[in-house]
């Protein structure tokens, strides 16, 4: 795929994948959701579900590590 031209508008600019999963490890994203089975009003089941995906690298370490 090729980048079009900047002042393009959003929905018409092609993204190769690789770079679109550059631009969202450098920034990082957060995903959330939530989901419940629930059958005759009753739920049975609730998942919450929030994620952080971002890079880490030599100027952002890794939180787990010991200092």
């Amino acid at each position: 795929m090729t980048a079009a031209l900047p002042d393009a508008p959003l929905a018409h600019q092609q993204i190769a994948l690789v770079d679109l999963l550059d631009r969202l490890l450098t920034g990082g994203v957060v995903i959330t959701g939530d989901l419940t089975l629930r059958i005759a009003d009753v739920d049975l089941v609730r998942i919450d579900l929030r994620a952080l995906i971002s890079s880490v690298n030599a100027d952002v370490p890794s939180p787990w590590e010991e200092p």
